[in-house]
């Protein structure tokens, strides 16, 4: 009888223990992972009490990275390849290795730190942002968003948590347009923008250092002018998501803590010169006057009439430069240049809007008596929506961590507008002090900050842990 017993339990133990061992031949788990579209051996197998943020020492980090700037605090001015630049580029890599990531950078310095998943052979789950600034602006925005997903690294490591998919945080290089006029250079360039990369050849900044002079100064582009080696194929990621403040005030007055982004409008940039006979401003008698000047004044608020005229709060339009030619108060101005701004999420409404000013212009022109010496669409990039299966996940991740959440679009564009050409894309808000952002006064609190950082954090484990995203 007990001989019989024994025997019943070693041949019990022997079955559990082959049942076991079959979830861990790869072939076996991977058949069985097919046709259940789920993982088998579910890699992120920790607690949410456990995803515990250092939100100070984030926080201290923000400020570390902010005193990298050409201007005084509280201030910030960190334009891309100059010597602070570099400095901030130090710095995000050094924090990146502190945080166990192996870091690589590309030909135009997008920087990548990488923490590599139980299966690396998989597309990696991607996140991050930038960290240059325009001129006196503030700490938040992007750094957030690239600090944020170092610490939402920090976070998983700290709770356990071990990546099926390799997660990797990236620092885009010159989301800001500021120093050649181009928006999200890197973003643009790992989309695989030929044009771009054939244009940067050529492209000066306003000192007339080349794009490539520039490059090479901050320790870049040495093997040669192919900065095709940037471009990213389609499928590199199997997701994208970035952490960004919302730099609108929709969140703070509302009191909800997360916004959970929907679609990203796009710009259609343009450049427009008018051209008159200027003169003296007591000698010319009104009648006989070609004004270049009131004829930019009278564009400028014909963009505002055609933006209007749209119908939907989500058009957009901005003339952000009006300069005038010579520029003297007794002369009257003989060019104006105007650079116009116009944004929408639906490409064909904006694109009309684009038509209606060009129409205007030419109106102008006859009506004043001056010239339209040039006329110029610099980019007009589609908008871009995130993807249902990231939307997804951050909404469980936010439910999960009993945070309010509003479902959202940006304004603002981004370095997701192109990784969306790569890969599902998605983004995350948090609040900002009265929506500020590029100015002094840009601020967001530690709680909120340590509220997206483990939204993040969730949501990158959800995303690495799947086998596909799920429609």
């Amino acid at each position: 009888m007990v001989h019989s017993v024994l025997l019943f339990l070693v041949l019990t133990l022997t079955a559990v223990s082959a049942q076991q061992h079959q979830y861990d031949d790869p072939s076996i788990t991977a058949t069985m992972e097919k046709f259940s579209g789920y993982a088998i051996n579910e890699p992120h197998s920790f607690q949410l009490t456990s995803l515990s943020v250092d939100a100070q020492a984030l926080q201290n980090k923000i400020d570390e990275l902010a005193a990298f700037s050409d201007s005084p605090s509280p201030s910030v001015t960190r334009v891309l390849f100059t010597d602070k630049d570099v400095l901030g580029r130090k710095y995000v890599k050094t924090q990146m290795e502190l945080a166990g990531l192996s870091v690589r950078e590309d030909a135009v310095g997008n920087i990548f730190g990488r923490w590599e998943g139980l299966e690396p052979e998989l597309a990696a789950v991607a996140t991050g942002s930038h960290i240059d600034a325009i001129p006196y602006s503030g700490k938040y925005d992007g750094v957030v968003g690239v600090l944020g997903a170092i610490e939402a690294i920090r976070v998983l490591k700290r709770s356990g948590f071990k990546p099926r998919r390799s997660l990797e945080v990236i620092s885009f290089t010159s989301e800001e347009p500021t120093r050649f006029g181009i928006g999200c250079l890197g973003s643009r360039l790992l989309s695989g923008s030929e044009d771009l990369a054939n244009a940067l050849k050529t492209t000066t900044d306003i000192q007339n250092i080349s794009f490539l002079d520039a490059a090479r100064s901050a320790g870049y582009g040495k093997n040669g002018d192919d900065l095709s080696s940037v471009f990213l194929k389609k499928g590199t990621y199997s997701a994208f998501i970035e952490l960004h403040i919302e730099q609108g005030p929709i969140l703070e007055d509302e009191g909800i803590s997360i916004g959970i982004v929907t679609a990203i409008a796009a710009p259609a940039s343009l450049k427009v010169e008018f051209e008159g006979n200027g003169g003296h401003a007591g000698a010319v008698l009104m009648p006989n006057r070609n004004d270049a000047g009131l004829a930019a004044s009278e564009l400028a608020l014909a963009v505002e009439r055609h933006v209007l005229e749209s119908g939907s709060i989500d058009t957009v339009g901005t003339v952000g430069i009006l300069e005038l030619h010579p520029g003297a108060i007794n002369s009257i101005p003989s060019k104006s240049h105007l650079e116009i701004d116009t944004r929408d999420i639906d490409e064909e409404r904006r694109n009309k809007v684009v038509e209606k000013i060009h129409q205007s212009a030419i109106k102008i022109t006859k009506t004043r008596g001056v010239k339209l010496s040039d006329f110029r669409v610099i980019n007009q990039d589609p908008p871009a929506l995130s993807d249902e299966a990231v939307i997804k996940a951050v909404e469980i991740a936010t439910k999960e961590l009993n945070l309010t959440s509003k479902l959202m679009i940006s304004r603002a564009y981004h370095d997701s507008l192109f990784m969306a050409r790569l890969s599902p894309m998605g983004m995350i808000f948090i609040p900002c002090y009265k929506g500020y952002s590029h100015k002094p006064e840009e601020f967001a609190s530690i709680q909120d900050m340590s509220n997206g950082v483990k939204v993040l954090a969730l949501t990158l484990a959800k995303l690495s842990s799947q086998l596909h995203l799920l429609k």
